[in-house]
């Protein structure tokens, strides 16, 4: 359900902003029509109708039309110092299963989360299905009824009344149940319900009766009222959805008044039959969803105050204004399906044309370094889609129980984490597992599978996994990584406290001195020795982490340094460098595991090119966050300070903000 409803929710976001701009169109447009006809009005709900019918055909049809960044530069920032969130939900994480299931391969499967998005395409399913199912429902119980019915002894009456109105074709009239209320059925062959005990009206009310049902045939409302209500169908989760229904319900039987009216029938007269109508006969409630009444209870007052006033326009609309209205559904519609935000996913032909020249060639390894080029810059519609492919290619190549299978699985993994798709995270990672079993390939799989139960406070399970991944990783960084997770682990258990520190301390003996992973051990080792009351080690070892991290943010960004010039601060005819685009930075999962949250704190040197150069690091927060603050930094792009109108490097300070939610 994960993937179909992240599938799923852009359309449904699309079909609501887009809905919602036709039918406050329509809106507008019938407001500006009040003092035309009710046929008018009637014709542009007709057409909103329709447009909303469309609008998903169209937009899977049209090429995309796609609109810029929304909102163009950011404020400008004229101080020294720029600001940015990085936030993350603690509940983003796996669940841990509730009974759970085994692979071939004796991998445990933790359950996914709750997928608020494949819920939400279910409710809108099952209204959907709700709502054809009610329609088919009555359509069918409607042909029982004609099956059954009678010839009525008004047909030849019917036929002078038709071809009075203009109507060419064979309209039949049948005689039905007693009390039931008048109605117009029938696309092909249209027909006229009338109650068989309507021989007892007077013959007037039969006529009167009667033009009004063939007013709805000429003006063709059967073939309309099943269209609407099969755009109100899909779009029932909107509220002008309904109430555009509505309108076209009231506008649809005030022009066929009009019709009887202009027909030569007395306005009074016809205004005591319909109400003599209304309170004799049954509500036609069950079938209404796929006839035509002629009346119902709650649009009765509005519909004879019409009816009664003289000064009302009663003219029908004719071919000419169907064909304008037409063509004005046309220029809304057309450009509206075709429509899609910057958000949207996008893949560009290179992308197309690298993917099939790697599958002619079987070479994956062309995909993935593509793949990887576009993670860095954070185009992950285009890294999914060579992801995929390049998986494609290793499941034709080496088997789908192969190592290198599992490894396009595990990329896949990784893809789908720094995008915040946990569950999609987890069945990738889960898969490869599954593929190949535990091995040096899938030991990353396994420490993340790991934090997922971890986070929900399966700590047996979370150790299950970690002691699997150590088996398997390969000595060095990655084994010292492991063993730092499995030390976090056992402080979490009973009686855990003397294993975690000597996993600690095994984890240092692994790790490169002044490594990432060395720093990371030591900031956790550091919290554990505070804990233990020991504030003088932690305190040591605090010092050495935050060394490490200011020595690898030096080096990590000293070749993006233009020149060791002069640079300049703000003032003294130097201007402030603005801030054009900016990414914001990712948590990593050490610090969403230990919810560490705080500000890292950097100086930098805004270049004359727009890029940020000679990242130093002034506050550290640990965990991986400075390493995520500067990956981000050094996408961000300024429009650079000025001295004397020509650019120079200015220096300034970002603040980057955690926040857990």
């Amino acid at each position: 359900m994960a993937n179909l409803g992240g599938l799923a929710m852009p359309i449904l976001v699309s079909a609501a902003l887009k809905s919602t701009f036709v039918l406050g169109a329509a809106w507008l447009i019938a407001l500006a029509l009040g003092r035309r006809s009710a046929a008018a009005r009637h014709l542009v709900w007709t057409a909103a109708a329709a447009a909303l019918l469309a609008l998903p055909l169209l937009s899977v049809a049209l090429p995309s039309l796609r609109l810029g960044p929304g909102g163009g530069l950011l404020p400008a920032n004229l101080g020294l110092v720029f600001q940015v969130t990085g936030t993350a939900r603690e509940g983003a994480a796996p669940q841990a299963p509730a009974s759970p299931g085994t692979t071939a391969h004796g991998a445990s499967r933790p359950a996914s989360p709750v997928d608020w998005k494949g819920w939400l395409l279910l409710i809108w399913a099952a209204g959907v299905a709700l709502s054809m199912t009610q329609m088919l429902t009555a359509c069918a119980a409607l042909r029982r009824v004609r099956g059954r019915a009678v010839p009525s002894p008004d047909r030849q009456r019917t036929r002078a009344l038709a071809e009075a109105l203009g109507i060419r074709h064979e309209v039949e009239v049948l005689e039905t149940a007693p009390g039931g209320m008048p109605m117009a059925f029938g696309l092909l062959r249209p027909a006229i319900f009338m109650p068989s005990d309507a021989e007892a009206w007077g013959e007037d009310r039969r006529q009167m009766v009667l033009l009004h049902e063939l007013a709805h045939v000429r003006r063709g409302d059967v073939a309309t009222h099943l269209m609407a209500r099969l755009a109100l169908s899909l779009y029932w989760w909107n509220p002008l959805a309904w109430a555009a229904w509505r309108e076209f319900l009231k506008e649809r039987e005030r022009a066929a008044d009009d019709l009887v009216l202009t027909s030569g029938a007395a306005a009074t007269e016809y205004a005591g039959h319909l109400l003599e109508v209304v309170r004799t006969m049954q509500s036609a409630q069950p079938v209404a969803w796929a006839a035509v009444c002629m009346a119902r209870p709650s649009q009765l007052e509005g519909r004879l105050m019409a009816i009664l006033d003289g000064r009302r326009n009663r003219q029908q609309t004719g071919r000419l204004a169907a064909g304008v209205a037409a063509v004005l559904a046309i220029a809304v519609v057309l450009p509206l399906a075709a429509l899609q935000s910057q958000d949207e996913p996008a893949v560009s032909p290179e992308v197309e044309n690298t993917i099939r020249a790697a599958i002619s060639q079987k070479n994956h390894e062309m995909l993935e370094q593509a793949a990887a080029a576009f993670e860095k810059i954070r185009k992950y519609d285009e890294a999914q889609k060579l992801r995929e492919a390049a998986l494609a290619i290793r499941e034709q190549v080496s088997g789908p129980r192969s190592v290198d299978y599992a490894v396009g699985l595990t990329n896949l993994g990784d893809l789908a984490r720094k995008r915040g798709k946990i569950a999609d995270a987890e069945a990738d990672y889960s898969k490869a597992v599954a593929a190949v079993g535990d091995r040096a390939e899938t030991a990353s799989a396994l420490t993340y599978l790991s934090m997922g139960a971890y986070r929900v406070r399966d700590f047996d399970k979370a150790m299950e996994y970690a002691e699997r991944a150590r088996n398997v990783a390969k000595s060095g960084g990655e084994l010292g990584k492991v063993m730092t997770w499995m030390g976090q682990i056992r402080e979490k258990q009973e009686g855990g406290a003397a294993d975690a520190e000597a996993l600690y301390t095994g984890a240092l003996s692994q790790e490169a001195p002044n490594s990432a992973e060395a720093a990371l051990t030591q900031e956790i080792y550091a919290r554990f020795l505070r804990g233990q009351q020991r504030t003088g080690e932690a305190e040591v070892m605090e010092t050495r982490a935050a060394a490490t991290r200011k020595a690898l943010v030096g080096s990590a960004t000293a070749r993006f340094m233009i020149g060791q010039g002069q640079t300049y601060r703000v003032g003294n005819g130097v201007t402030a460098p603005k801030l054009l685009s900016k990414v914001e930075p990712a948590y990593s999962d050490e610090a969403r595991a230990e919810k560490i949250a705080g500000t890292v704190l950097l100086q930098i040197v805004i270049e004359p090119d727009g890029t940020a150069s000679n990242i130093q690091l002034i506050k550290s927060m640990g965990f991986g966050l400075d390493e995520k603050a500067v990956e981000a930094i050094n996408q961000w792009r300024f429009q650079p300070g000025t001295k004397d109108g020509v650019p120079v490097p200015v220096q300034a300070q970002i603040e980057v903000n955690f926040k857990l939610m």
